[in-house]
C-alpha cells in the first residue's frame, strides 16, 4: 500500500516537475519547493489532482503541512484510513 501510494503521488508530481528536475530525483524526502522546484501555483494543481486520484479532501491545513512528498503520503494514508 505505502509503495503503490507513493508510485501513485509521485506520477502526479512528475507533471508539474520543471524540464530541470527529473522524475527520478523524486523521493520519500523530496521538498517539493525547495528540492523538486515546484512552485506554490503548480503545488495547488497537485493538491486538487491528488484530490481527484485518492478520493478526498484536503483542508488549507493539510496543503500547509505539506512540504515534502513523505509528509503528502501521511496526510493522504489518514484522509484515507478517516474516510467513510
Amino acid at each position: 500500500m505505502q509503495e503503490e501510494l507513493f508510485l501513485k503521488l509521485k506520477s502526479i508530481v512528475s507533471n508539474y516537475l520543471p524540464d530541470d528536475v527529473s522524475p527520478d530525483s523524486i523521493v520519500a524526502t523530496s521538498n517539493f519547493i525547495e528540492e523538486l522546484n515546484i512552485n506554490s501555483a503548480n503545488l495547488v494543481d497537485i493538491v486538487l489532482d491528488v484530490e481527484d486520484a485518492f478520493d478526498i479532501m484536503l483542508e488549507n491545513e493539510d496543503m500547509d503541512g505539506m512540504q515534502t512528498m513523505a509528509d503528502a503520503q501521511s496526510i493522504i494514508k489518514d484522509k484515507l484510513a478517516n474516510k467513510g
